[in-house]
């Protein structure tokens, strides 16, 4: 295999600059881009790459921050409560596709070892397509998309059994079993080895690198951790996305994890973009020109039967049909570690070269289609079907309310209303539609559910209509005037109090006829700036009255603005009126108290 020049690797990143805003453009998703692109500048169209193997095994180390990355947001209580997920569904999924597929190869007269091999491989779907795929949809936080994530998982961590089992596969050797035993005491070792560095070792060293103050350093000793780890997984014949996926969550609880995960996110996503490139790369063009119908039904097939079991899972799960559906096709296509085991078993001669080949086309085949049956399923979806069959989140049930306050959105503003609330013995229902947000209150005694308060049976089901008031504290300014507009339609008489993030959004809810709003910002303004004048040396009461001062002359300003907001002319005019009334206010002030404080005045 040749070395990749200069120009290669500056035409390599420019295309993986270029493809991902281009594909959002485009709206075809950034890994349909990817894989796209790689079938053009690969070996088999324009041949400006043909050594594709240096650039995946480089670009491997992708998928092992990602899997990095998704150990390091899920901490070990959130696997344990997923565990029936993850071994139950995961695992039926696993063994059913695999017995099925295998079943099909040897009904067509294929070799039991080949026909097993294939079941096995095929029965792993991508990772790193299907979160991404689900992340642009958003679709991760939805049932079918946790769902997703613990199946996936649990094939993960499969991939490790079926690559010892591709050794027991292999022709001839007497000493197999004795080698298959101490490469399973080895991969044991190596798995004890990365759980007690994690647990012991890595918390400390990341806590003496950061007191140094030196984010460089941070970063090598992050990218050592993983480059050790992939090391110490490949030596004993061990998936290193596994490695990875342990040591994240093993660092998941770690005081400078969300600094770890800002550090990694630009390689993850630099490198998982040349995945995907480089498997579009490996795409052989000529033996799907020599052999289409074959390679045409085995895809269709493989997408077929893998979807239908899919959504047994998925159903048996509990997803709604929708969901159900959503699941399999996120799911139903062959995944990365197909090529690993590929690999695996063509140089152990359980399989041949033209039939790695086969497979390594039909899985990248399969990858390629997923995002176009994803889009091509929602746009039916959207056309055909009502909103009410559209796969939904898997929000919380609501407890029993009387005389309570519904909060929407438990962020830094919410939170403090709840706080507050809770000393003062005052039920409340806060809603908030951010898992992670949920767990994290959660976690510190907060009674939080995982709803949409933008969506009117959440809203019922939190018994707004037994609610005393709702705040509304979100964040994002569309959904919070489509929350108002929805309260406000329903339930009129409601008192709401509305967090709002400037004039503008103030504005809007004066259109609406919020009486009771703050601007996010406001308040804690006000009364930095009495700080800043009392520190200045202004008496407290003089502080407060130039406070207070403002305050009433922003109040009118913000009415007058509200009364001329389409005449520009007219809101400059007030603008200086009002500065100019303020100024006047505040020396006539500053006279009065000089004149008070003067001897015989």
């Amino acid at each position: 295999m040749g070395n990749i020049s200069l120009i290669q690797i500056a035409l390599l990143l420019t295309t993986a600059g270029l493809v991902a805003p281009l594909a959002k453009y485009m709206r075809i998703g950034a890994v349909l881009g990817y894989l796209i692109a790689g079938v053009a500048i690969g070996p088999h169209v324009l041949g400006v790459f043909r050594n594709v193997d240096n650039i995946l095994h480089v670009a491997e180390f992708g998928v092992v921050l990602l899997l990095f990355i998704i150990g390091l947001e899920l901490r070990p209580q959130r696997l344990l409560a997923l565990r029936r997920a993850v071994f139950g569904l995961g695992g039926l999924q696993v063994a059913i596709t695999a017995m099925v597929l295998t079943a099909g190869l040897a009904a067509a007269h294929f070799d039991w070892r080949q026909a097993l091999f294939a079941g096995l491989a095929l029965s792993l779907s991508s990772t790193a397509m299907v979160l991404q795929v689900q992340k642009e949809n958003g679709e991760l936080e939805t049932r079918h998309g946790r769902l997703s994530f613990a199946v996936l998982l649990f094939q993960d961590l499969a991939a490790i059994p079926m690559i010892a089992l591709v050794g027991l596969l292999a022709a001839g050797s007497a000493e197999l079993p004795a080698m298959s035993l101490s490469g399973a005491a080895a991969a044991i070792g190596a798995i004890v080895i990365i759980v007690l560095a994690g647990r012991y070792a890595l918390e400390k060293l990341y806590r003496m690198v950061a007191q140094t103050g030196v984010d460089e350093a941070m970063t090598a000793l992050l990218l050592l951790t993983i480059i050790v780890i992939v090391a110490i997984m490949k030596a004993v014949g061990l998936s290193p996305a596994l490695g990875a996926f342990i040591a994240g969550m093993l660092l998941a609880d770690s005081d400078y994890r969300h600094d770890i995960a800002a550090n990694i996110r630009p390689f993850e996503g630099l490198l998982l973009g040349l995945f995907f490139i480089a498997i579009g790369m490996s795409l052989d063009i000529g033996l799907l020109t020599s052999r289409p119908a074959e390679i045409a039904m085995a895809t269709i097939g493989l997408l077929a039967a893998k979807g239908l079991i899919l959504f047994v899972v998925g159903r048996r799960g509990g997803l709604s049909a929708p969901s159900a559906r959503r699941f399999a096709l996120a799911l139903s296509q062959g995944g990365e570690f197909a090529f690993v085991l590929s690999a695996a078993a063509l140089s152990a001669g359980v399989i041949a070269f033209s039939f790695a080949g086969f497979i390594n086309v039909v899985v990248t085949l399969t990858m390629l289609a997923t995002p176009f049956v994803m889009m091509a399923e929602a746009a039916v979806s959207r056309r055909f079907l009502t909103t009410a069959s559209q796969p939904q989140p898997a929000y919380d049930e609501m407890p029993e309310g009387q005389g309570h306050v519904i909060i929407a959105g438990i962020g830094r503003f919410g939170q403090i209303v709840a706080r507050v609330l809770a000393a003062r013995k005052i039920p409340f229902t806060a809603l908030d539609g951010d898992v992670a947000q949920v767990e994290v209150m959660r976690r510190f005694g907060s009674q939080v559910f995982y709803g949409d308060a933008s969506r009117l049976d959440i809203l019922k089901a939190a018994q707004i209509d037994k609610a005393r008031a709702m705040v509304v504290s979100v964040s994002d300014v569309e959904v919070s005037l489509k929350i108002v507009d929805l309260v406000r339609r329903h339930y009129p008489d409601l008192h709401l109090f509305v967090r709002a993030r400037d004039r503008q959004h103030v504005h809007q809810l004066m259109d609406r006829g919020v009486e009771f709003m703050v601007r996010e910002t406001y308040l804690s303004a006000i009364d930095l700036t009495r700080r800043v004048l009392i520190d200045g040396g202004m008496s407290e009461a003089r502080a407060r009255r130039s406070i207070e001062a403002f305050s009433r002359s922003d109040r009118e300003r913000l009415y007058d603005d509200y009364a001329h907001q389409s005449d520009e002319e007219k809101l400059r005019a007030s603008a200086r009126r009002q500065a100019d009334e303020l100024a006047a206010l505040l020396a006539a002030d500053t006279e009065a108290e000089e004149e008070a404080v003067t001897p015989n005045g």
